[in-house]
């Protein structure tokens, strides 16, 4: 059985729908409910095959979009991290009238690393793919790992990302691969040139896997898309810093 898990919190009257990364679930942004619920109603998702939405198998970037989509409600604001950024990219650019604005957290529109364009080289996202098939939970640590590598704390970052993947159905190996697949070889730099609402994109200084040097490549190749390094943060600054990315997330969504 297939079904997508969907979770409502919140009554603010802005609905958020909160999209996650890579091998992990909804459960990634408990931290934040407690912040936010008071200002939006939340829509907490596990993408199809993570976590509590099981039974899907490895899919594309565009059918991912479809299937949040078809649950979501009218006129939300669609943040996403990391993986996650590029299924709201792609929800928003499919559907433009049904959709109020777009927030990235640590992501990119092409995360793979091109002559012109700083990323996660090819072969690296190769080898995971090869390596999750010899050992599967290795692997998927060592990612976790490089997404806190640098900030004061990587640990503890580290030790919360683990917990929400142990605490969840864990997606199978085609999933993950699949996953892999779309951060290897989507590219939607020029699409999201025309799109037409809010466009707030997040970074972390210190991020391994989206380069800070690409915020300053899509702030000159997206003008009207304003951008925020949270200083201190690297791959997830909703975890390491969470009182200070929601003030940004609420200071950029005009609900102060």
């Amino acid at each position: 059985m297939n079904k997508l898990y969907w979770q409502t919190i919140g009554e603010g009257k802005t609905h958020l729908v909160l999209l996650h990364g890579w091998g992990l679930n909804a459960q990634v942004w408990q931290s934040l409910i407690p912040r936010l619920s008071s200002h939006f109603t939340l829509h907490l998702v596990d993408l199809p095959g993570y976590g509590r939405s099981q039974g899907f198998p490895a899919l594309t970037l565009k059918e991912m979009a479809e299937i949040v989509f078809a649950k979501a409600p009218e006129n939300a604001i669609w943040l996403g991290w990391s993986l996650g950024g590029l299924v709201a990219s792609r929800v928003v650019l499919d559907n433009p009238n049904h959709v109020q604005a777009l927030v990235t957290v640590a992501s990119s529109p092409c995360f793979g690393a091109h002559d012109d364009w700083p990323g996660i080289k090819p072969e690296v996202l190769k080898g995971f793919e090869q390596q999750l098939n010899e050992n599967f939970h290795r692997t998927v640590e060592r990612f976790l790992a490089l997404q806190t590598l640098g900030t004061q704390s990587a640990r503890e970052d580290m030790k919360a990302l683990k917990s929400v993947v142990l605490e969840q159905p864990l997606p199978s190996v085609e999933v993950l691969n699949g996953g892999l697949e779309i951060l290897r070889t989507e590219d939607l730099r020029e699409e999201l040139k025309a799109l037409r609402c809010p466009f707030i994109r997040f970074y972390g200084y210190l991020d391994g896997l989206v380069p800070r040097k690409v915020a300053g490549l899509l702030d000159a190749i997206y003008p009207q898309s304003p951008s925020v390094i949270f200083r201190n943060a690297a791959h997830a600054p909703f975890i390491s810093h969470p009182d200070e990315f929601t003030q940004a997330l609420i200071n950029a969504c005009s609900l102060k």
